[in-house]
Order: C-alpha cells, then sequence, then structure tokens
C-alpha cells in the first residue's frame, strides 16, 4: 500500500438523496426497534421531518467515499486482502429521509504493524446546506504477504 495515501482527500460524491423506504430497508436490517425510525407521524411528533435513520445508516454514504479510495490505483491496495478493523461514528444531528448528503473523504492515517498496513479513512458528511451531519471513520487492515 502507498504510505503517501496519508493527508490524500478525495472529491466529494454525487449528492445521495436519502429515501424514506432505505431507511426503513436499512432499520429492518439492524433490528432497529423505535418506532421513528418507520412511521413518518411517530417521528413529526419526536420533532422530525421524517423518519429518522438508525446511527449506522452513515455507512451508506461513507461505502461512496471508499470506493473511491479503493478504485484509486495510486493507492496500492488490493481489495482482496482488506479486513475491516474499525468503524466510529461522530454525529452532528441525525440522517432524516428527505436529507441530500455529500461526503468528502479524508485519509488522516497510514501504518505499518509487522507487514500489515492499517489506513485510516474519515469520511465528513454534509446536507444541502454544508452543514455537519455525521463523520464516519473506518480503519482498514491491508494484510501482508503470506
Amino acid at each position: 500500500m502507498n504510505p503517501k495515501l496519508q493527508g490524500w482527500v478525495f472529491p466529494p460524491t454525487e449528492p445521495y438523496l436519502v429515501g424514506r423506504e432505505k431507511v426503513r430497508e436499512f432499520a429492518r436490517a439492524v433490528f432497529a426497534t423505535n418506532p421513528i425510525n418507520f412511521d413518518p407521524a411517530a417521528a413529526k411528533a419526536a420533532g422530525y421531518d421524517d423518519v429518522v435513520a438508525p446511527p449506522t445508516f452513515a455507512i451508506v454514504m461513507q461505502e461512496h467515499t471508499l470506493a473511491q479510495l479503493l478504485a484509486e490505483p495510486d493507492a496500492g491496495i488490493d481489495f482482496s486482502r482488506v479486513v475491516h478493523g474499525d468503524q466510529r461514528f461522530t454525529s452532528s444531528r441525525p440522517i432524516v429521509a428527505g436529507d441530500l448528503l455529500t461526503a468528502t473523504l479524508t485519509v488522516p492515517s497510514v501504518k505499518t504493524l509487522g507487514g500489515h498496513s492499517i489506513v485510516t479513512a474519515e469520511s465528513s458528511i454534509t446536507d444541502a446546506t454544508g452543514a455537519h451531519v455525521v463523520t464516519a471513520i473506518s480503519a482498514l487492515v491491508v494484510r501482508g504477504e503470506d
């Protein structure tokens, strides 16, 4: 893996419109039970414009940014050797159906440990006004040669 990835900032993703059914599908997939994840009336009663995505829904947006990283020929990342090492989210507010989100990937860290490489990928996700919604941080471990 190319150690010069550290400090790279990729172009923002195409805007992604968060759909109500996508939120519901994701909520079912993660076994969410809160009515605000499924019922627009419950979400509105709680002060939201529409159904609220579970906190880990941000991974949907981060997937778009990670695709940029993995497709970058100069990155030198062999996807067949990638293992997901860590995942964290820092939110300013929940993601809500109807949000138009854009994500920008930064690579704050590249480390080599015992023949393996660890790349930290930080996806900053903003809404249509440019306001921060959530940052998704992943550590990807690229296993060394056998």
